[in-house]
């Protein structure tokens, strides 16, 4: 096989530098000249440098063809031309040395001719300075290689943490109670929240029933999300309902965030993907006996002037219907909004929300629903002649009563009542809250003590048997509290924690952004959530998203309405 396209296309290529580097870098009519040049200079060890070619040295690109030899063969014979000779090997460790060198010659040989000059007089070397970096905290200890097996990274294992041992319980002092003597055989209650099982330590044990999240949540990561803390929200109303059978509490307002934004415009969806759960919880409340209630927020307003506003409050009720439909819970499963706001036309608003209940609720919504007093806008004066037209029942809230008193006495109210309650088959439901100590203003006022100190006087002669709402901070422990006062019910010592020594007149609630200015003075409006402060509500993690939750603006709505 003839090779000497090799020598012409070299020169066709690089004619002026391979004339000038002749005398540097000879040309081969083959590359079996080549190998057998490369060869000799090996075995003479290389001797000259300007025998040999440095690894640093670029030449010109030679494309070299091979002829096909026979790899089986213990010997090979390789001739060349006049310029090398005869290189012969024997042993095929002889032919991996020279296949390792025609390796490398060509990777000099195809390199950047005009950088011949630089490489002869390279620049001098000059170390760089590192960059001061922290030592990475790698898992990674070694990499391990093989010759003939692929590499693999053998990873620190972190030692497995032992199990903490839970702590002891702590010993709690519980001071002694004066105790008092009382006609009352009702029922009392807390509002949705449980301190003791809320702060079980570790926190992934604590039991509540009010998780929620963003709508920003349930845009990255779609409605199965929000639905899960749903169904968790129940699993623990289960314990909640065992835990106080266990201490003869009997008597429970659902949260409204057990199904976070189950009632909104975009996001809301049915609760039917929880039915056999809340089924489950109902059976187990009506196995003891328990009365389970709710008590949706100061957004639910029946008298705005705005449509939209009260489709949402509608939407909002309707929730709370099919919730306590699906735990197949009776009559006595109400749903307690107040009037709300007034929007400078008391009389006008009152109209609307005769209307709204009369015209637009649908019946099982209107079947559960029952009006409140409330501090600042609607007393029993305002209220009880809408409840008793519409025969729709009349929460009496003391705490309510005493900030904004009615003409009525509350012994009138309380029997007028109890008839509209008794004509409707349900058992009659009050509120009993306290200010905390100290408290002067109305605002400071509002604002619900820890815990409530004896029971209204009325109770000895016209409440009698009726369910009392204790709605106080401490929660549970404001029930066993008044448990403890008049021997009403059996109180375990291990379920009792000592009241707080320090009570804040501040209040704890959501506040609005809106400036109201009064004279000269610009303040800030306090508007605290009626369920969470006033109401007693558990508000744990509630968060609203800004401009996407019509709820807010109900809000607003509804502050602008008690101005």
């Amino acid at each position: 096989m003839s090779f000497s396209w090799t020598r012409s296309l070299s020169h066709r290529r690089f004619p002026s530098v391979l004339s000038s580097q002749s005398s540097k870098f000879p040309l081969f009519r083959s590359p079996l000249s080549l190998i057998a040049f490369l060869n000799s200079g090996m075995n003479s060890s290389l001797a000259s440098p300007t025998e040999t070619l440095p690894s640093q040295r670029r030449s010109a690109r030679i494309h070299t063809m091979t002829s096909n030899t026979n790899t089986q063969a213990s010997a090979v014979l390789v001739t060349a031309d006049d310029e090398a000779g005869v290189i012969a090997t024997t042993t095929a460790k002889r032919k991996r040395v020279l296949k390792e060198v025609v390796e490398g010659a060509e990777a000099v040989i195809l390199s950047d001719l005009p950088s011949l000059d630089d490489v002869e007089n390279p620049p001098p070397k000059t170390k760089k300075k590192r960059a001061g970096t922290k030592k990475s905290k790698s898992i990674i200890k070694t990499v391990k290689a093989d010759v003939d097996e692929e590499p693999y990274e053998e990873t620190k294992l972190k030692k497995a943490r032992k199990p903490r041992k839970p702590k002891p319980e702590p010993v709690y002092g519980i001071p002694d109670v004066e105790r008092r003597e009382t006609k009352f055989r009702g029922r009392l209650g807390y509002a949705c929240l449980n301190t003791i099982l809320r702060n079980k330590k570790p926190a992934s044990e604590a039991v509540f029933c009010s998780r929620t999240c963003r709508i920003d949540t349930i845009k990255k990561n779609g409605m199965d999300c929000v639905k899960d803390l749903g169904r968790k929200n129940v699993q623990d109303l289960i314990t909640m309902i065992q835990w106080n059978e266990d201490n003869n509490i009997r008597f429970l307002r659902l949260s409204s965030e057990m199904f976070p934004f189950a009632s909104h415009s975009i996001y809301g969806y049915s609760l039917e993907y929880c039915a056999p759960l809340l089924a489950e919880a109902g059976a187990l409340a009506k196995k003891y006996g328990h009365r389970l209630t709710t008590h949706p927020g100061q957004f639910t307003q029946l008298g705005s002037p705005k449509p939209g506003v009260i489709q949402s409050s509608i939407r909002e009720l309707e929730y709370h219907c099919q919730m306590l439909d699906l735990m197949r819970v009776g009559k006595d499963g109400v749903t307690i909004i107040h009037g709300g706001g007034v929007y400078d036309d008391k009389p006008g608003t009152i109209e609307r929300i005769k209307t709204t209940i009369r015209d637009v609720l649908p019946q099982h919504v209107r079947d559960r629903l029952v009006l409140e007093n409330d501090e600042l806008c609607y007393n029993a004066d305002d209220l009880l002649p809408i409840c008793e037209e519409l025969d729709v029942p009349l929460v009496f809230d003391y705490h309510h009563d005493a900030l904004r008193p009615s003409s009525i006495p509350p012994a009138e109210i309380i029997r007028r009542a109890n008839a509209i309650f008794a004509r409707r088959g349900i058992r009659p439901k009050q509120h009993l809250s306290e200010p905390r100590p100290g408290a002067v203003t109305i605002m400071e006022r509002r604002a619900h003590a820890d815990r409530c100190e004896r029971l209204p006087d009325e109770l000895e002669d016209v409440a009698i048997d009726v369910d009392l709402m204790i709605e106080a901070k401490d929660k549970e422990q404001a029930v066993l509290h008044l448990y403890r006062i008049y021997g009403l019910q059996e109180v375990k010592h291990e379920s009792l924690r000592p009241p707080n020594e320090n009570q804040t007149k501040e209040t704890k609630g959501r506040k609005s952004s809106k400036r109201t200015k009064k004279g000269n003075a610009t303040v800030d409006e306090d508007v605290n959530d009626l369920e969470g402060q006033v109401e007693g509500e558990d508000v744990v993690n509630f968060e609203v998203d800004d401009g996407e939750d019509e709820m807010e603006g109900a809000l607003e709505e509804e502050n602008e309405g008690q101005k």
